[in-house]
């Protein structure tokens, strides 16, 4: 029951689609009209500015982060020792899944990146601080978004895999190996459709904004 409470809302709270929000209110007009389409923060860095984008992803990991951390804190005083992974990564994957198919917009939703973020800060540090070099450099030397993040999730998955490798599929383990391979899968099926444009050479790289230059 804990575990069902905690996953309906976190997915409830990973939909809140704070990128759709903030184009409501500044373009007055729904962001999925512009640009790639996306809530995410980087289509909203694009059409309306970067910092707006800077916003919207911190709000997008918070979603995130918040119920991993708040199942993480009631596991460790309320349940059985066996349960203290599980449910904390049960919630964030629900925010996750929350984020990308949001029942308030219909399920169509972002990539989940920002939201993903925001959970494995939580469950897992230190293999973020790897994934996140990888963003780092392959953006800064490509400037395609959707090709950092996927390769940043792959290398969280192994990286995490790696840390935890001889403990990984042993029993308080086995949901973190299970979030390991399956969310860094589930976000390049949300990247399908930048995959081919990538393949077309037609996918954006990102650039400074006309609000930026202001």
């Amino acid at each position: 029951m804990h575990v069902f409470l905690f996953c309906v809302l976190s997915f409830l709270i990973g939909g809140i689609p704070f990128g759709y929000l903030t184009g409501r209110l500044l373009l007055k007009d729904d962001i999925r009209n512009h640009g790639s389409g996306n809530i995410g923060a980087t289509n909203v860095g694009r059409v309306i500015g970067w910092k707006w984008g800077g916003i919207v992803l911190f709000l997008d990991a918070l979603k995130g982060l918040l119920p991993t951390l708040a199942a993480m804190k009631f596991a460790d005083t309320n349940l059985p020792e066996s349960m203290h992974w599980h449910l904390p990564v049960a919630a964030g994957m629900s925010a996750i899944v929350g984020h990308m198919y949001p029942v308030y917009l219909k399920l169509r939703g972002g990539k989940g990146v920002a939201t993903a973020l925001g959970v494995v800060l939580v469950l897992a540090p230190k293999a973020v601080a790897l994934a996140f070099i990888v963003f780092v450099l392959i953006a800064g030397t490509t400037r395609v978004v959707a090709l950092a993040s996927m390769l940043a999730a792959v290398v969280f998955g192994v990286a995490q895999l790696y840390l935890t490798w001889d403990e990984a599929f042993r029993t308080p383990n086995a949901s973190l190996t299970a979030f390991a391979v399956g969310i860094p899968l589930l976000i390049i099926w949300r990247h399908r459709s930048n995959i081919a444009r990538m393949l077309g050479r037609t996918e954006s790289a990102i650039s400074a904004s006309k609000e930026d230059a202001k």
